[in-house]
């Protein structure tokens, strides 16, 4: 019984074996099914353009000197880098007041029976606006008294009403007044200002390292870093006549190299110098010949310069694209020699005085200003600065220019009459790209 009962059994075995056999060939025969295949999706090139409006102040005279107010818009003709410009704004200010405009509307009376205080418009873009920026870090103490009759000035002379000025200290005078329209806070703060600059013995007595005297230079950091941000907050002004204050007594990164190296040589008590400060040696040479040059005029500090001009340059790049002037003034007025109790030679000393001076007037000149530099007539300098900020043109365009890579741009404005002397500042500068 057992033989028979396993036969259907393997029977069935065997017949079930073919049919998965052929089974499994078949489905192995179909092919795969589809793989989707990842989508090459072409990333697009960005074209990155942009559109620059750039605002002058342009006050053209004639042989007399005297300011133009009758230019119209097809008057003037706007070069940057050589290419003429399309005016796309043109407004005139004379005494102060625009008149190409209506600025201030008809005022309105009050209702019957109410008594409303006077207002200032709400749109009021009368006026001009000031900067008075005093650099008390390099200003010294003795010149303070000068400073604050320098101040009295330009509050009898130069701030009129309806102007609005801010007045800004770099140093211990704490002198921080924000934008108003009252003279009484300038007034408040010319009591302040202290001068507490580093006079030439302080300079000669600070530690120096390779760069130069570190605290001249910490100094300076600070006085421009203050003036750029002010620049930077009068980019949001449009329209109006900014001027820019500046009382300095002028920058000079590395001065008195001789007299420091004496001072270094003077430190280490060698003896018997001569008049040059060298020490003879028994080869009949001198130490200073031997040593080479000043160790205060190599190295780093030879950069000192290049360095101070460099900073000079990216500062009045910020003002001409705020539209700001500046002007500066030295408060120390015509410069003579040295005190008696200062020991330098007249070489040095004029270096130190030409140095000082040409930064105050690198800083105007590149933005259409000018410097009351070597000069005790004050007043005279200051109605320059009201008659230059209270007659002009505003023109406006926008660069042709799309190369963002071209950072400085050059600027010429001409008027199509003969013998017109055209007064604007010489170019303007893209800012740095914005770190992502």
């Amino acid at each position: 019984m057992t033989p028979m009962n396993q036969r259907p059994t393997t029977l069935r075995a065997w017949l079930i074996f073919p049919a998965l056999l052929t089974a499994v060939t078949i489905s192995g025969q179909q092919p795969p099914p589809p793989t989707s295949s990842p989508q090459t999706t072409t990333q697009r090139p960005t074209f990155v353009s942009q559109v620059d409006l750039v605002t002058l102040d342009v006050i053209p005279r004639d042989k007399r000197g005297q300011f133009i107010p009758d230019l119209k818009m097809k008057d003037f003709v706007v070069l940057e880098d050589g290419v003429e410009q399309s005016i796309g704004d043109y407004r005139l200010v004379y005494g102060g007041r625009e008149l190409s405009v209506e600025v201030l509307s008809a005022p309105t009376a009050a209702p019957e029976g109410m008594i409303l205080p006077p207002t200032r418009p709400p749109s009021d873009v009368a006026g001009r606006v000031f900067i008075i920026f005093i650099d008390d870090l390099h200003l010294q103490a003795g010149d303070s008294p000068r400073v604050r009759n320098l101040l009295t000035q330009i509050t009898n002379t130069l701030v009129h009403d309806g102007d609005l000025f801010s007045v800004v200290s770099t140093g211990p005078s704490s002198i921080e007044v924000q934008q108003t329209y009252d003279r009484g806070r300038l007034t408040e703060s010319i009591k302040k200002v202290m001068g507490a600059g580093m006079s030439p013995e302080d300079i000669l007595l600070a530690p120096s390292s390779t760069a130069g005297p570190q605290e001249l230079r910490h100094r300076v950091h600070v006085a421009f870093s203050t003036a750029y941000d002010l620049l930077k907050q009068l980019e949001r002004v449009n329209n109006r006549r900014k001027a820019f204050i500046y009382l300095s007594s002028g920058y000079d990164f590395n001065p008195f190299t001789e007299s420091r190296w004496k001072q270094e040589q003077e430190r280490y008590a060698v003896p018997q110098r001569d008049a040059n400060g060298s020490v003879p040696l028994e080869t009949g040479i001198t130490s200073r010949e031997r040593d080479g040059m000043n160790p205060f005029e190599t190295g780093s500090q030879a950069f000192a310069v290049a360095d101070l001009v460099s900073q000079l340059a990216e500062l009045t790049r910020a003002a001409n694209r705020a539209n700001a002037t500046f002007y500066t003034i030295d408060p120390r007025g015509l410069i003579a020699g040295p005190d008696i109790n200062q020991n330098f030679t007249t070489t040095e000393w004029r270096s130190y005085v030409t140095t000082s001076v040409d930064s105050l007037r690198t800083i105007a000149d590149l933005t259409g200003g000018f410097c009351i530099c070597n000069s005790n007539d004050f007043k005279k300098g200051l109605a320059r600065i009201d008659a230059e900020t209270s007659d002009y043109y505003i023109l406006s365009y926008y660069s042709k220019n799309p190369d963002p890579m071209r950072r400085v741009r050059k600027i010429e404005v001409k008027v199509k009459r003969e013998d017109v002397d055209v007064t604007h500042r010489s170019d303007w500068t893209l800012p740095f790209a914005k770190r992502k």
